[in-house]
């Protein structure tokens, strides 16, 4: 070895993983919180109830996983799930878009719907999933959720709808607009009945969902940060000529300015129903 190669600094280059490297390593094992760039592993979060350790951001919950965390265990009974949408206007890639909806979530819709108990005490649960065309109302979706309103009547049963969704589904035009008038009739009618109705809000409820069942509650809770509103930041500051708050539309505006009763953190929630169901069912004895 000659003293050159002594004193030589050998350069050093980034290493780029091969393909068959990055096919060795599973997918959805990791996953970057979207509001402080943490990197986490999976089943911590789903262990920390989709929630980010470092910063408490409130991931989205995929239905079935809110119903696991909310309702006691094997106390679960799911209405109306062979319903499914079709296309009723012909609209372009439709059909495959709904297909593709099924296939990748899981759920035959937006939402789920039935009937389990909170700590012992009954009730009529609707859950809606955004990972299914972004959560988005068509007829079917209001369809289920108004049919989960009218059990909830006949049965005396307290009323949980939990919100995710980006409003109306456009592809079914006005047969998508006509639910937030069906399931608004579907909750004034339960109001007569004496019934008591919680909508908890989560990120994100906008659009039609948002100026209808949504906010209708004898409760209205939301989760930290989730973005609630009817139309968007953007065309708001544009229709107005003004810029908007920089926490506008976010849970805790809402909440400052009296259209939320309460923001709550998701470990708290499944506690805060059961209070409000023990205290009312001790009213009604």
């Amino acid at each position: 070895m000659s003293i050159k190669d002594l004193f030589y600094k050998k350069r050093k280059y980034a290493t780029i993983p091969s393909e068959r490297v990055k096919r060795e390593v599973p997918e959805g094992i990791m996953i970057k919180c979207k509001k402080c760039s943490t990197i986490l592993y999976n089943k911590e979060l789903e262990l920390n109830l989709h929630v980010c350790p470092k910063c408490d951001y409130h991931f989205p919950v995929p239905a079935p996983e809110r119903i696991r965390i909310t309702l006691d265990e094997g106390n679960f009974f799911e209405y109306d799930s062979d319903m499914y949408s079709n296309d009723p206007l012909q609209f372009p890639d439709y059909a495959k878009k709904i297909e593709a909806a099924v296939e990748t979530s899981g759920l035959s819709e937006a939402v789920i719907t039935g009937e389990g108990t909170i700590k012992g005490f009954p009730v009529v649960v609707g859950v809606m999933d955004s990972r299914f065309i972004m959560g988005s109302m068509g007829s079917v979706v209001g369809e289920k959720i108004a049919r989960a309103i009218e059990t909830a009547h006949i049965k005396k049963y307290p009323l949980i709808l939990f919100s995710a969704s980006g409003g109306a589904r456009m592809q079914e035009g006005i047969l998508s607009l006509m639910q937030m008038a069906k399931t608004s009739a579907a909750l004034e009618r339960f109001d007569r009945g004496k019934g008591l109705y919680i909508s908890v809000m989560t990120h994100p409820t906008t659009g039609g969902v948002s100026a209808s069942f949504a906010t209708l509650g004898d409760y209205n809770f939301a989760e930290p940060g989730a973005l609630i509103g009817f139309a968007g930041r953007r065309i708001i500051e544009q229709t107005i000529r003004q810029e908007l708050p920089e926490d506008f539309q976010t849970a805790e505006f809402l909440l400052k300015h009296g259209q939320v009763d309460k923001v709550i953190h998701r470990r708290e929630l499944r506690d805060v129903l059961a209070k409000i169901l023990e205290m009312h069912s001790i009213r009604g004895a």
